[in-house]
């Protein structure tokens, strides 16, 4: 295991997942502008590695994120902003390849927006996520307001927004909003199980539905199927797409190359 912004992140890898823990626990995970640094280049080496798959987002000690650091805002008016990553080094670009937040005690504020920012949320039952930013006069301005109508029934992620007031995972996982449940404790164990599931899969499939899935957002439907072909001609071309086809015929798993 490495770490990184003074060892506010700790980075492990695990075969082909990377695992990246906020490790900030005395504080709540609370991100300055050192974690969210380290945070951006740790997404940039996982997203240049070929050799890895998966990233799983995780917190240290009871929690996973307070979000901002409201302590360093305040007394200097520090925003954890990194480059065009945005806020904690991922809500405004998050990575190419699947990543999973595991979450466990709570993710609130720019907590939360930072496991919304992933592909998949595992929860500890019991966790409290939330965007209480309105109870301190401030805006959940880290993607919340743009992710959770996406994922939530509307009136439920409006009421949460203007609100501020918590919820459960229980409650998200009811709605859909959460993939995996787990007992507590065991958020980061069920986040390996599914990395695990998802790193079997080939690399540049992977890394193509992932991309279709996060931009497909902003295209019309005339432009969807040209723009997926961009994403997906390499891919059948490619030398894994051929390999799958061979092991699902020869019934072996398959050797996956990334090319």
């Amino acid at each position: 295991m490495s770490s990184s912004g003074e060892d506010r992140l700790l980075v492990e890898r695990r075969g082909p997942v990377l695992v990246l823990t906020l490790n900030r626990p005395d504080v709540r995970n609370a991100i300055d502008k050192p974690l969210a640094d380290a945070i951006a280049a740790a997404l940039d080496e996982f997203d240049a590695d070929d050799g890895l798959s998966v990233g799983i987002i995780a917190g240290a000690g009871k929690g996973f994120c307070a979000g901002m650091d409201l302590k360093a805002f305040g007394e200097t008016g520090e925003r954890p902003w990194s480059g065009d990553r945005g806020f904690a080094g991922i809500v405004r670009r998050s990575s190419d390849k699947p990543l999973i937040a595991a979450v466990e005690g709570f993710a609130v504020a720019g907590g939360f927006e930072i496991a919304l920012a992933c592909d998949l949320i595992v929860a500890a039952r019991g966790t409290k996520l939330g965007v209480p930013e309105v109870k301190r006069g401030l805006v959940a301005a880290g993607g919340a307001l743009r992710r959770l109508p996406r994922i939530l029934p509307a009136a439920f992620a409006t009421e949460l927004a203007l609100t501020g007031e918590l919820t459960t995972a229980d409650r998200l996982h009811e709605l859909g909003a959460i993939s995996r449940l787990t007992e507590p404790g065991g958020a980061l164990d069920g986040a390996l199980e599914l990395a695990a599931a998802i790193a079997a899969n080939g690399p540049l499939a992977l890394r193509a539905t992932k991309t279709i899935l996060r931009d497909q957002w902003s295209w019309d439907d005339a432009d969807f199927w040209a723009r997926q072909e961009e994403r997906v001609g390499p891919v059948m071309a490619s030398d894994d797409a051929r390999e799958g086809a061979r092991a699902f015929t020869e019934k072996r798993p398959p050797e996956w190359q990334g090319r």
